[in-house]
């Protein structure tokens, strides 16, 4: 009898939330967010319009001693500043994600698409690896060059 067979033993599932749905757990959360790219953010309190602006997800991270910063169209997201993320659909069935603490409510709408960020990140490393290979060979060429006029 396996573990999960056992009588009184009711582990529940993992939660599965698919484009709608709220996020409470911090590495999730981090998930979610560590793929953004560009976005449109609109930040509100107690319902009120703060601000707004594009900006680029430079970095995501769980530390509860550090700030959420938005500043310089950049966006530095800690977890930790906020309780959840409900992800919500537009009418026009786009997902975008409500960073919630309190009163405050941080939203971010996507506007890089994944797929051809993913396509561009794979191209970048194949042309790095192109750049890098000739490097070597360069070197290696000034080397045997190196070691045919010393050997004269």
């Amino acid at each position: 009898m396996s573990h999960d067979q056992i009588p009184g033993n009711t582990r529940l599932p993992a939660p599965c939330i698919i484009n709608t749905g709220a996020i409470v757990n911090k590495r999730d959360m981090q998930r979610l967010l560590a793929d953004l790219g560009r976005v449109r953010y609109f930040h509100l309190e107690d319902g009120q319009l703060q601000s707004e602006g594009e900006g680029y997800v430079r970095e995501v991270f769980a530390d509860p001693q550090q700030a959420t910063i938005v500043a310089n169209q950049t966006l530095y997201l800690n977890v930790y500043s906020f309780d959840y993320i409900e992800l919500r659909q537009s009418s026009e069935q786009a997902t975008y994600l409500d960073l919630v603490q309190d009163t405050r409510l941080l939203r971010l709408m996507p506007l890089s698409n994944p797929l051809q960020e993913q396509t561009h990140r794979n191209l970048n490393a194949a042309a790095l690896e192109a750049m890098l290979a000739d490097v070597l060979a360069a070197g290696w060429d000034v080397q045997i060059d190196d070691e045919e006029n010393f050997s004269l």
